[in-house]
C-alpha cells in the first residue's frame, strides 16, 4: 500500500495539489480503452461544440472500478483522509475550450479531493490544469483575496490565462490529486480532451448524516435507482466496501427523491 511521505503531505497542506508522475504508466493501455467503451452509451455523440460529461463514470466499467482498490490510489487517499475514506462519485468528460477559474466545494467541514486522469499530453498551450497554490484555505487572506479575483474577473483587462498560476503539464499515466477547495482552470485546450475523475472525502461524522444525504442529492445530476453504478457495487471488494458503505447507508430512497430528474448517465454542455 502506498503511503504518502511527510514531506508530500506537508506540500499538499500548503499547496492544496499534489502530482504523481507516472502513477499508472503501466496501466495507460488499458484505462483508456475502459474509458472509450463507456461513451458509446450516450445518445448525443461529443461533436466538440461543448463539453461532454458522464456522471457516474467509473461506476460504468468493473476494471475502471477497480481503480479504487489499486494500492497506489489508495494509499494516496488513505494518507490524505484516512483509513475510511468516502468514494464520492466520478465523472469523465470529453472537454472543449477553456474552462474558467473555479472550486469545486468549499468545504471547511472535512477535505474533499478530486484525483484527476488524463489521457492526453497537454502543457499550458494545449489544456493542462492551472492551479493556484494555496486557495484551498478559505479562510486565509490570499484564499478570499483570490476568490474576489477570479469571481470578477470579467471586469479586469486580463485574460483567465494571465492570472499567475502553476500549469501542471501531464502525460498519460500522470495523476493529479487537490483540494476542491482550490481554485483551478484550463485554458488553449482542443476540443477533444479527455479525462476522468475520482471524488472522495473524509467519512462523515454520524451526526452529519443529513449534511451527507443532501451533498449526495446535490451531487445526483439525473434519476437513477442508486447514487453509485451498478459495476461499482457488483464488484466492490470487502475493501472496497468500506469506501462505499456510508454513502450506500442514505441510498434506500434515493431513486425516489431524484424522480423529478430526468433518467439519463450525462450532462451536456458543462463549462
Amino acid at each position: 500500500m502506498m503511503k504518502l511521505t511527510d514531506e508530500q503531505l506537508a506540500f499538499f497542506d500548503t499547496y492544496g495539489f499534489i502530482k504523481f508522475a507516472g502513477l499508472l504508466k503501466a496501466e495507460n493501455s488499458w484505462i483508456t480503452e475502459e474509458f472509450e467503451a463507456v461513451f458509446p452509451m450516450l445518445e448525443e455523440k461529443h461533436d466538440g461544440s461543448k463539453r461532454t460529461m458522464i456522471v457516474p463514470f467509473a461506476d460504468q466499467r468493473e476494471r475502471l472500478c477497480s481503480l479504487i482498490d489499486d494500492p497506489r490510489i489508495a494509499g494516496i487517499a488513505k494518507s490524505l483522509l484516512g483509513e475510511d475514506f468516502n468514494y464520492m462519485g466520478s465523472d469523465g468528460n470529453y472537454y472543449t475550450g477553456d474552462t474558467p477559474w473555479h472550486r469545486d466545494g468549499e468545504n471547511r467541514a472535512r477535505r474533499h479531493i478530486k484525483m484527476a486522469l488524463y489521457l492526453d499530453e497537454l502543457d499550458g498551450s494545449s489544456g493542462a490544469l492551472r492551479v493556484m497554490p494555496g486557495t484551498h484555505r478559505l479562510d486565509d487572506q490570499y484564499g478570499q483575496d483570490a476568490a474576489k479575483i477570479c469571481r470578477s474577473i470579467g471586469k479586469l483587462a486580463i485574460h483567465g490565462a494571465d492570472l499567475p498560476a502553476q500549469i501542471l503539464d501531464v502525460v498519460p499515466g500522470d495523476v493529479l490529486v487537490f483540494d476542491h477547495n482550490l481554485f483551478h482552470a484550463s485554458f488553449g485546450g482542443s476540443a477533444q480532451r479527455r479525462m476522468f475523475t475520482l471524488n472522495l472525502c473524509q467519512r462523515f461524522k454520524d451526526e452529519e448524516i443529513d449534511e451527507l444525504r443532501s451533498y449526495i442529492l446535490m451531487h445526483g445530476h439525473f434519476r437513477r435507482d442508486h447514487y453509485y453504478g451498478q459495476a461499482m457495487l457488483s464488484s466492490a471488494t470487502e475493501e472496497r466496501r468500506v469506501h462505499l458503505e456510508q454513502v450506500d447507508s442514505v441510498c434506500g430512497d434515493y431513486a425516489e427523491r431524484t424522480e423529478h430528474l430526468p433518467r439519463l448517465p450525462m450532462r451536456i454542455g458543462m463549462p
